[in-house]
């Protein structure tokens, strides 16, 4: 049943709400309940849009054939690896030991505005003190844990919709 329903285009706006869900949870943990996001957990949220928006460019498109998908696929790939290898990073510094891990350092403004965007990405993947402190948990996962998970599964699931075939069943087309 699953497979008569689930076309490509569904698929794809199903990837790019699931970003979209979770840049907004960010934002109310943020905005709502106080958190301030480290200047990794701000690349992560970067990488989550750029992931919803490849979902979102393939889900318009909505490419017939498999090659196109797999553009597609590639892109949203290439984004979500970012994403996870960020994430992961952050989940490294975050299990540190206190006394092992980097002090903290100048906001992102701040880096960016005297460094330059480049020299600024270096100083932010190095990591500082304030992105090895664990302010929120659910289920015992700390934020870059569970960002991490769903860049594996926004990986995964690109692949999956490129590989299957596009359209829905013929006996449900009009």
């Amino acid at each position: 049943m699953i497979r008569l329903i689930l076309t490509r285009r569904i698929g794809n706006l199903a990837g790019f709400l699931a970003c979209a869900g979770m840049l907004a949870f960010g934002y109310y943990l943020q905005f709502a309940v106080g958190l301030e996001p480290c200047p990794l957990c701000i690349l992560q949220r970067v990488m989550l849009l750029a992931t919803g928006l490849a979902f979102l460019a393939a889900a318009i498109h909505n490419p017939a054939s498999r090659v196109g998908a797999g553009i597609y696929a590639g892109v949203v790939v290439l984004c979500a690896a970012t994403g996870a290898a960020i994430a992961a990073r952050h989940t490294w510094i975050q299990h540190l030991p206190e006394d092992q891990r980097p002090a903290c350092g100048p906001s992102l403004d701040f880096m960016l505005s005297t460094f330059g965007p480049v020299k600024a990405l270096g100083r932010i993947l190095r990591g500082s003190g304030e992105c090895g402190t664990v302010d929120w948990t659910f289920l015992s996962f700390s934020i870059p844990e569970w960002t991490l998970a769903a860049f594996v599964a926004f990986c995964a699931w690109a692949v999956f919709l490129a590989l299957r075939d596009g359209q829905a069943h013929p006996s449900l087309s009009p």
